[in-house]
């Protein structure tokens, strides 16, 4: 083979030797990438200020405190650079909205201070109860304002088995004792809360106040179911435009003329006798009254709407009050430790109101209250006494009130009984 071919072949061999050595590049035009079609735009976050007390706070300093014993406002603005002039003028303004004078220990507060060294306050916050707070202003116009917390109302549905008593199942299911006694008041004519039985139960549908997230009482109750001898008792809220009143699933009212019980929910310490042993006189006599048993100071309230007969202090009944209500009923509160300021012969009360505190005046053992009732006349048995029910549903409203009835009903089924019961459900309103 001749140079000039053997120069061509090893030419040949050494391209071929690059094709496959080097690397090879793909000049097509590569495919765009998939981008997801969405309908919303992205947007940077919305900036949202830091607020206290309805104040922008986000560049100040914050510092929450209790008021200490003997504290006063005085004490705890100084400590912040603010003069005593400024202090005197800021108890001069609150003169009208709230004193000074009364900053209660143990008591939440807040001091808004500027961003300095000496942490400047602008504004004292006092919370003098869980709702209502003051707002003491220290820059530039001094300035006093009384404002409210937002209540959140929480609807919750419970229910409880009777091991002993009503009063100590809800205090073990973590009811207050408001709502108990608001939820006596409720069946007090259909349900002898002194004779219940082991194994009676309940369900219950409330509403539950909360502020900043803690409870701070309880509001209306919307509906109970309550078993008690193996009978079936209902009761469910509605307003006719005279207030709430409760009613059972026919449309019948709960509440009767009279309230049954003079008293919140306590316990009879000695019932209506015609022969009870009298405990200081020691011997038998009749006893023309139901005894309450409750603490000194308790206060005693008009069983129904009346006029005030009397009102005075007697040797055996020691403070006493009677009440005239109609034509028909009479009733009497004996042994008060003080009967109400204003209340005297002559006067109108109304139902519920208070006219007296329980004490042990008179002839009496103990602290107590001394329910006498009369009808016609006879004194009778208060607890026995089988008085007119209120009004009804009327005719033009019972189409809605089935419909909210039935309602409320689907809630109640839905609750399960447990020996200890946890809310089933909790929804805001």
């Amino acid at each position: 083979m001749s140079k000039r071919n053997l120069s061509i072949l090893l030419l040949l061999l050494i391209t071929a030797a690059l094709y496959f050595i080097l690397p090879r590049f793909d000049h097509s035009v590569p495919e765009p990438p998939l981008v997801e079609k969405t309908d919303s735009i992205q947007v940077a976050p919305k900036y949202e200020p830091k607020i206290l007390y309805g104040m922008v706070v986000d560049s100040l300093v914050i510092i929450e405190d209790k008021i200490k014993r003997n504290q006063n406002i005085a004490e705890i603005l100084t400590a912040h650079n603010v003069t005593n002039d400024a202090i005197f003028k800021l108890a001069k303004a609150s003169k009208s909205v709230f004193d000074v004078r009364k900053l209660v220990a143990n008591k939440k507060y807040t001091l808004i201070c500027e961003r300095d060294s000496l942490k400047t306050a602008k504004a004292f916050v006092y919370e003098h109860n869980p709702v209502e707070y003051v707002i003491f202003n220290l820059k530039d116009t001094i300035s006093v304002e009384k404002k409210q917390k937002d209540i959140e109302i929480v609807e919750k549905g419970v229910s409880g088995i009777i091991e002993y008593n009503l009063a100590t199942t809800m205090k073990d299911i973590g009811l207050s004792a408001q709502l108990t006694d608001a939820f006596v008041d409720v069946f007090a004519w259909q349900i002898d809360f002194f004779r219940l039985q082991k194994g009676d139960k309940f369900k219950l549908i409330y509403e539950d106040h909360l502020v900043d997230g803690n409870p701070i009482g309880t509001g209306k109750i919307k509906s109970i179911y309550f078993e008690h001898f193996g009978n079936d008792f209902y009761a469910f809220h509605y307003d006719q435009g005279d207030g709430i009143d409760y009613f059972d699933e026919n449309g019948n009212s709960l509440r009767k003329a009279l309230l049954k019980y003079p008293l919140d929910f306590t316990r009879i310490s000695s019932r209506y006798s015609g022969n009870r042993y009298h405990p200081v006189q020691k011997r038998w006599k009749a006893h023309r009254g139901t005894d309450f048993a409750a603490p000194r100071g308790t206060p005693i309230r008009a069983v129904g709407d009346g006029i005030i007969l009397e009102a005075r202090y007697q040797k055996y009944n020691g403070n006493y009050v009677k009440l005239k209500h109609n034509a028909t009923y009479t009733t009497q509160y004996l042994h008060m430790s003080a009967i109400k300021s204003g209340v005297k012969p002559g006067k109108k009360v109304r139902q519920g109101e208070i006219i007296g505190y329980v004490g042990s005046t008179g002839l009496a053992t103990g602290n107590h209250l001394c329910y006498r009732f009369w009808k016609n006349g006879v004194q009778i048995d208060a607890l026995k006494v089988d008085l007119p029910p209120s009004a009804p549903i009327k005719e033009e409203n019972m189409l809605d009130f089935d419909s909210s009835m039935q309602s409320m009903m689907a809630q109640l089924e839905a609750i399960e009984f447990k020996e200890e019961a946890e809310p089933l459900y909790a929804s805001a309103k």
